[in-house]
């Protein structure tokens, strides 16, 4: 996993580096939000992030607000880590999209209690977006069958994307779920197959 740190304090940044390391994290460092925020917007983008919330630049809340309304799925898991103890500042960190919040100085094993959780949440996320995209993938296969098929007047073919002509059961099979059983419809039946048995039939049979 890997893992955004932003805060101007060096010491802070020192003592989060050492311990991510150790619970098994590749990280980032930054010391402000503005570089926080290009961290969070570059295609591999941490998973993680550990906020500072007085930061120059951008505030850790702007970056959570900010990284909340990226378009990527899943964001990041984002915790705040701030001196700003006051339960209206917890709740405005929360509500300003933060997953987690902290107050320092930090406990180690409450921190690492914590980032487990994260993973854990992280996980099912990717989950569910994996799903997301599976279900999507299947509802665009599907439509493959929706729109305007050139097929033969006579023969009644398909023409594929290839310009290449295939039966009708071959095309609908390579482009759904769908298998065919064949049979005689009455109508065929009266039209095809019953005069060409009749035709068949020795003489004297079929005739009553």
């Amino acid at each position: 996993m890997k893992a955004l740190i932003a805060d101007d304090d060096r010491v802070t940044r020192r003592m989060l580096e050492a311990a991510l390391a150790e619970w098994g994290f590749s990280t980032v460092a930054v010391a402000d939000g503005t570089a926080a925020w290009e961290v969070l917007q570059a295609p591999e983008a941490p998973q993680f992030a550990i906020l500072d919330w007085l930061m120059p630049g951008l505030d850790g809340l702007e970056v959570c607000r900010r990284a909340r309304a990226l378009p990527t799925r899943p964001p990041p898991y984002l915790l705040l880590l701030t001196v700003r103890d006051s339960r209206p500042d917890i709740v405005a960190g929360l509500q300003g999209g933060a997953d987690d919040y902290m107050t320092k100085p930090f406990d180690h094993a409450e921190l690492h209690a914590r980032l487990q959780t994260g993973m854990r949440i992280r996980q099912l996320q990717e989950e569910l977006a994996a799903e997301l995209r599976r279900t999507q993938e299947a509802l665009a296969h599907v439509k493959q069958l929706q729109g305007l098929l050139p097929i033969c007047g006579y023969c009644k073919k398909i023409r594929d994307d290839d310009n290449a002509w295939q039966q009708l059961e071959d095309y609908i099979s390579a482009h759904s779920e769908a298998r065919f059983s064949h049979g005689v419809c009455p109508r065929c039946w009266e039209e095809h197959v019953g005069p060409e048995l009749r035709r068949l039939a020795p003489p004297g049979e079929g005739n009553g």
